[in-house]
C-alpha cells in the first residue's frame, strides 16, 4: 500500500489523448519525494510515449522538490494535430462584404450617403483561386494516428459578366455584384424592388437604375446610364446620362435639380429645375418650374404650362399655357439654353471685374497712396482690363451662337393665356389678350413672331 504521505504526480488526459497535464505534490511528514525513476515508470505505465515535454518535467520536478510546493497544470505531453486537407476552391473576396457598423446615439451620420448595394469597376478582383492544400496526420501521446480531415469551404464560382484572370475571377464590366447560390456575378442595371429611402441611401450606378417603389426627398440620383421610376420621384438632385422616365410625376422643393443626357418623359413637374439635351414630354402639368431642353417640349393633349419658365431649342405643343390669375408663363425658344448659360456666366464674371476696376481706380486716386503702390495697383488695373476684354469678346462670340434654332414654333391646341411671354430667337411677344389654337413662329424676315390658326 503506498503511503499517502509520498510525493505523487497526477496526470490528467485532455483532447482525445492529445494532450496531458500534470499536478506535482510534494511529500508530506515523513513521506519521501518522487524521484526520476517514478517519473519514468509513471509515463510507461500510462503508455505515454509521443510529445513527452522533459523541459516541463524536469522543472516542475525540481520546484516540487526544493521547494516542497504543488506545481500545477505541467505539460506532461503533447501529440501532434492533424492537418486538415484543402481542395482546390475560388475564395470569395472578404473586402466586398458589407459591414453593417454599429454606431453610438451620439455619433452623427448621414445614413443618405450609405448604400444597400455593392458597386464593382472593370477589372475589379471578385474572388481568389486558393490552390489545394496538403492534409498531414497527426498523432497522439500514446503514438497512435490521428487520420487528416478533408475540409471543404465555401467557395463560389464566377457567373454573367465576370472572367478569370490567373487566379482571380474578374468584372468584366462596371455594375452590381450579386452573390446568390454560390455564383457570382455582375448585373449591367441596378433593380431596386421597393423605395429610395434610408434603407437604399443615395443611389450612385454605373449603368441603367429601376426603381419599383417613390424615391423619397434628400436622396440622390447618380447614374451612368437610364432610370425609371416607377411611381412618385421626391427630387432632391439627379443626374443621369441617359433617359429618365417617371411614370408618378416629379415633385421638388424649389432648389430640386435634375440633369438628363437623353429624354425626359414624365406624368406632370413641379418647383424643379430641369434640363435635358433631347426632348421632354410631360402628360399633365408644369408648375412653377424651370424646364430646358435642346429639342422640343411635348405636353399631352390636355398638357398644360400652367407657370415657370422654358426654354425648348426647337419649340414647345401644348394643350393649355397659362392661367388667368397667378404667375405668368415664360416660354423661350430657338435659343441654345447650354449658350445662354454661358453667357449668364460671362456676363457675371463682367460685372466683378467691373466693380473690382471701379474700385481700383478709386484707390489710384487716392492722393494719400505713395507710388510704389500705385505702381502695383498699375499692374493690377491693367491684367483686370485684359481680363475684361476676353469676357467682352467671349460674350459677343456667345451672342452669335445664341439663335441656333429660327425654325422653332409654339402650338397650342387650347388657349393661350393673356401676359404669357413667347420668345422666338429672343424676338418677344407679351400677350395682352388670350389665343386659341394657335401657332407662333418667327416671320421670314426675324424681325417679328406671327400667329396662326391650327
Amino acid at each position: 500500500m503506498v503511503n499517502e504521505n509520498y510525493s505523487k504526480i497526477i496526470l490528467t488526459f485532455y483532447n482525445n489523448n492529445f494532450e496531458v497535464r500534470g499536478d506535482f505534490f510534494p511529500p508530506m511528514g515523513d513521506g519521501s519525494p518522487v524521484n526520476r525513476e517514478y517519473i519514468q515508470s509513471l509515463l510507461e505505465n500510462s503508455k505515454i510515449v509521443y510529445g513527452i515535454q522533459h523541459d516541463e518535467i524536469n522543472k516542475a520536478y525540481e520546484t516540487c522538490v526544493n521547494n516542497q510546493e504543488i506545481v500545477r497544470d505541467v505539460l506532461v505531453a503533447k501529440g501532434e494535430e492533424a492537418a486538415d486537407e484543402v481542395p482546390e476552391y475560388i475564395q470569395y473576396n472578404p473586402a466586398l462584404v458589407i459591414e453593417e457598423e454599429e454606431q453610438k446615439e451620439s455619433d452623427s451620420v448621414d445614413h443618405r450617403k450609405k448604400s444597400a448595394f455593392i458597386i464593382v469597376k472593370k477589372g475589379q478582383a471578385l474572388a481568389k483561386l486558393k490552390h489545394r492544400r496538403q492534409g498531414k496526420n497527426g498523432t497522439n501521446v500514446f503514438g497512435d494516428t490521428i487520420e487528416f480531415k478533408v475540409k471543404k469551404p465555401q467557395g463560389v464560382s464566377g457567373g454573367e459578366n465576370t472572367q478569370m484572370d490567373g487566379r482571380f475571377l474578374l468584372s468584366t464590366i462596371n455594375g452590381q455584384l450579386l452573390l446568390s447560390k454560390g455564383v457570382v456575378s455582375v448585373r449591367d442595371s441596378l433593380i431596386i424592388k421597393g423605395p429610395v429611402g434610408y434603407t437604399t441611401g443615395n443611389i450612385v450606378f454605373p449603368g441603367d437604375v429601376e426603381i419599383e417603389g417613390p424615391v423619397s426627398d434628400g436622396f440622390k440620383i447618380y447614374s451612368g446610364g437610364s432610370v425609371t421610376i416607377k411611381q412618385t420621384y421626391d427630387v432632391t438632385e439627379a443626374i443621369i446620362k441617359n433617359d429618365l422616365k417617371v411614370a408618378g410625376g416629379i415633385i421638388g422643393r424649389g432648389r430640386a435639380l435634375i440633369k438628363v443626357g437623353g429624354e425626359l418623359k414624365t406624368k406632370f413637374i413641379e418647383n424643379c429645375n430641369v434640363a435635358a439635351r433631347k426632348a421632354i414630354s410631360i402628360d399633365a402639368e408644369i408648375i412653377n418650374s424651370k424646364i430646358f431642353t435642346l429639342e422640343t417640349l411635348e405636353m399631352g393633349e390636355k398638357g398644360q404650362i400652367v407657370s415657370g419658365e422654358i426654354y425648348a431649342l426647337k419649340g414647345v405643343r401644348a394643350g393649355k399655357i397659362g392661367k388667368e390669375s397667378g404667375k405668368a408663363a415664360r416660354i423661350h425658344c430657338g435659343i441654345d439654353f447650354t449658350q445662354e448659360q454661358e453667357k449668364e456666366r460671362s456676363n457675371s464674371v463682367l460685372r466683378i471685374l467691373a466693380a473690382k476696376l471701379s474700385r481700383l481706380r478709386e484707390l489710384m486716386e487716392d492722393p494719400s497712396a505713395d507710388e510704389e503702390k500705385k505702381e502695383k495697383m498699375a499692374i493690377l488695373q491693367k491684367r483686370l482690363e485684359e481680363e475684361q476684354k476676353k469676357a467682352q469678346k467671349k460674350v459677343s462670340e456667345l451672342l452669335g451662337k445664341l439663335n441656333s434654332y429660327r425654325s422653332a414654333v409654339v402650338e397650342v391646341r387650347g388657349e393661350v393665356s393673356s401676359g404669357t411671354l413667347i420668345e422666338i430667337c429672343q424676338v418677344p411677344l407679351q400677350l395682352t389678350s388670350p389665343l386659341k389654337k394657335v401657332r407662333i413662329r418667327l416671320d421670314p424676315t426675324n424681325t417679328r413672331l406671327i400667329t396662326e390658326k391650327l
